[in-house]
């Protein structure tokens, strides 16, 4: 049996995985994200590894025989999340999270004084990546940051309660921009532009590998027998891609979560920073990818439901029941500002084109349709730099509504394969990975276990419905020049 843990920005997943690959059950425990100032976005390391223990403790009291006889662990979380310790190994502030944008005058100033970041790193330098954040803390935070004795992402954090080790792998670790990404070890010289040196950073292993052996105390705690070997794992996108099969070049991904995703697999260090894109080390050694982010897809949901006093389901029922094409309203989805491709903490959501006839159902549409059209900038930009990817597996909380797919898949021109189950983000990645290091899986033999799931639905764009949306991108996209701060 195999265990994989993701720590997520609203929940904590653990899943258990059998020999065969079939997922045998799975638990959540919910999150809470502090924003104590605007543009802030924090979280208590402390209470991921309580919603962590909330969740392996509800699948050992329902699996008990299948816990015990688990013999490998795999670890997938957030990326970019700064955990800044102490010499007590101690966290000395919550967690400047992925979404946070304070520190984007410092992300500016590491662009515009560094070009490494762009060159080695492989990203223009964003403020929702790790390295400005560190920036930030030495000048606003000095006294702090002069007591950081070590620097972990997430679900290092949570390795480190789990096995004592200071380990993070190459995926995660490429989203601080301190890694050497096409070498796939940290670069001293990235890392001296932040005042920090490789020895505040962990060890780097594959996300295949063994990265430490859990503690007798907390294997005794959840109920397993031994002490279950633990794997580097990876970060939730790159983790999602192993639980979707998506390890080859070529394959590709589109994720419609709290933020956005379009990730493509390559088998070289492919950077674009120039074009909004990320490239990063993949969790499968000698493989990289591509990928571009949308701050805010199903979030923009979450904001509109709040703010209206109805439940996102409700929401999209009543968008589904009634939709007749594009909406005469524009929407802006910046509620985070944007990475791919502006690069803009600025940027903010909006609405366009309200009259006194528009009601909460136009909203609703207005929010699906720029969710898309930002997803089809994130698909240009990958489209432009590489190659298009010829279809993109559907995963994330927003692919269960098939007509928000229809519609991703007419603005994007794109293909979207639907799998069959939902059981397959980056909880069953992480498992997969820790099926790897436990039994010794090598590079080549990973396609085995690291499968496609079947497939319920081809969606394939509505060349009508695409020609309909060509006029409304385009009107889209002029606004955000129009009103850019």
């Amino acid at each position: 049996m195999y265990l994989g843990i993701d720590i997520g920005t609203s929940g904590v997943k653990a899943l258990l995985m059998d020999d065969s690959g079939k997922v045998v059950a799975s638990d959540m425990a919910p999150l809470n994200v502090l924003r104590p100032r605007a543009g802030w976005s924090e979280q208590d390391p402390k209470h991921w590894w309580q919603a962590v223990n909330l969740a392996v403790h509800s699948l050992r009291d329902s699996h008990a025989k299948q816990m015990a006889a688990v013999k490998g662990i795999g670890l997938s979380g957030q990326m970019h999340g700064m955990v800044a310790l102490d010499d007590a190994d101690q966290v000395l502030r919550p967690a400047i999270l992925w979404n946070d944008t304070r520190n984007a005058a410092e992300a500016t100033e590491l662009d515009d004084n560094f070009a490494a970041f762009r060159k080695i790193g492989g990203n223009a330098v964003m403020p929702g990546f790790t390295a400005p954040k560190a920036v930030w803390m030495k000048r606003h935070e000095p006294d702090l940051f002069a007591k950081i004795s070590k620097v972990l992402l997430p679900k290092d954090y949570i390795r480190l309660q789990m096995t004592g080790e200071f380990c993070a792998e190459m995926s995660d670790g490429g989203g601080t921009l301190w890694m050497d990404v096409a070498h796939r070890c940290w670069s001293d010289e990235l890392l001296a532009a932040c005042s920090l040196s490789r020895d505040q950073m962990p060890h780097l292993v594959e996300g295949t590998d063994i990265s430490g052996k859990l503690r007798v105390g907390i294997a005794e705690n959840w109920g397993i027998d031994g002490r279950a070997v633990v794997a580097g794992g990876a970060g939730d996108n790159a983790a999602a891609a192993c639980g979707l099969g998506v390890i080859a070049p070529g394959d590709a991904f589109l994720s419609l979560g709290t933020s956005g995703v379009v990730f493509a697999v390559t088998d070289s260090f492919a950077p674009a920073p120039e074009n909004g894109a990320h490239a990063l080390c993949h969790a499968i050694p000698d493989k990289w990818h591509q990928m571009g982010v949308i701050l805010a897809a199903t979030d923009c949901l979450n904001w509109l439901a709040e703010i209206t006093g109805q439940t996102v389901e409700h929401l999209i029922l009543e968008f589904e029941s009634n939709n007749t094409g594009p909406s005469s309203v524009l929407f802006h989805p910046y509620l985070s500002g944007e990475r791919t491709p502006h690069n803009d903490a600025g940027a903010r959501g909006a609405f366009f084109g309200l009259s006194r006839a528009h009601g909460r159902r136009d909203l609703t549409q207005a929010v699906i349709e720029g969710v898309g059209f930002a997803l089809a900038d994130a698909v240009d930009v990958l489209a432009a730099t590489s190659s298009r990817p010829s279809s993109l597996l559907a995963t994330g909380g927003g692919s269960r509504s098939r007509r928000w797919l229809q519609i991703i898949a007419a603005i994007t021109k794109s293909p979207i394969m639907v799998p069959a189950g939902s059981d397959f983000g980056a909880a069953l990645g992480a498992a997969r990975l820790g099926k790897a290091a436990a039994d010794n899986i090598g590079v080549g033999e990973l396609p085995k276990i690291m499968l496609k799931p079947s497939m319920a639905e081809h969606i394939e764009p509505n060349q009508s419905l695409s020609d309909d949306y060509e006029e409304a991108i385009s009107r889209w996209r002029d606004l955000y020049q129009a009103v850019r701060r």
